[in-house]
């Protein structure tokens, strides 16, 4: 058995004296797992590397070898800033914790390979929490932010969208939602073209994500959000709280 696609490393681990069991994200055979031999392969199963990979197998259910060529590296882009390094590791923690193994999901591929170019641009943060957006949506566990849930129009001047229901993930307009915020998850504007993209903001998109995935993507095969995530946030709400965008508190 052979195969050859495009590929993201999500994690490796040792396995004996000088090899590692690698785990990529394909783009047409999903995550998939296999044996990465030899001392100098450390650079190439770095999480978030991209690698032309060729998996080879004697029979289709064994575990086989990888053969990997970095096409691009980007943890040495962001290696030097922690929120953004912590970002990286996040996705990578989240796509294979919550992908099954060797099902096709061509779109998160798609969608991790974007947001991880994007990770040493300006917009990087807000780019991370659409591409929370966008795992949920291809897992299905898709939200609905372009209409109020209770009147069903759009966001408008006078009444924009301002919350999410913490159950059915749709929007809800500020005059519909008034009574029951407390219940509601806030929206972030950035994310319906109305916001700044602060890191206030950001923040309460990675809270309204982190909902979901905890009680959906997760919560329901009864597991826990990897821990690479909430290591995100906590750097990025340091990061935030030190530029006086947030209140310490």
């Amino acid at each position: 058995m052979e195969w050859r696609d495009d590929a993201i490393v999500l994690s490796a681990r040792r396995h004996g004296d000088s090899g590692r069991i690698a785990k990529l994200l394909t783009r047409e055979h999903g995550q998939h797992a296999g044996l990465v031999r030899g001392r100098g392969a450390g650079p190439a199963i770095q999480p978030g590397t991209l690698v032309d990979a060729r998996w080879r197998a004697r029979l289709s259910d064994h575990l086989g070898a990888f053969a990997l060529e970095i096409t691009g590296h980007v943890a040495a882009v962001v290696l030097d800033d922690p929120q953004r390094l912590a970002a990286l590791s996040s996705a990578c923690a989240i796509t294979e914790a919550a992908l099954p193994e060797r099902a096709p999901y061509p779109a998160v591929y798609e969608g991790l390979a974007a947001m991880l170019s994007l990770l040493g641009g300006e917009v990087w943060d807000a780019a991370y929490v659409r591409w929370e957006i966008g795992l949920l949506g291809a897992l299905g566990f898709g939200l609905d932010l372009t209409r109020c849930a209770v009147t069903g129009e759009p966001s408008r001047p006078n009444d924009r969208l301002a919350y999410v229901s913490p159950r059915t993930g749709r929007a809800v307009s500020l005059s519909a939602g008034e009574p029951y915020r407390e219940r509601l998850l806030s929206l972030p504007g950035f994310l319906i073209g109305e916001g700044d993209g602060s890191g206030t903001e950001v923040l309460s998109g990675l809270l309204l994500t982190g909902h979901f995935l905890d009680r959906l993507a997760f919560g329901q095969a009864h597991r826990t959000c990897p821990p690479a995530r909430q290591r995100y946030i906590e750097a990025y709400r340091r990061m935030v709280t030190s530029s006086g965008s947030l209140p310490a508190s």
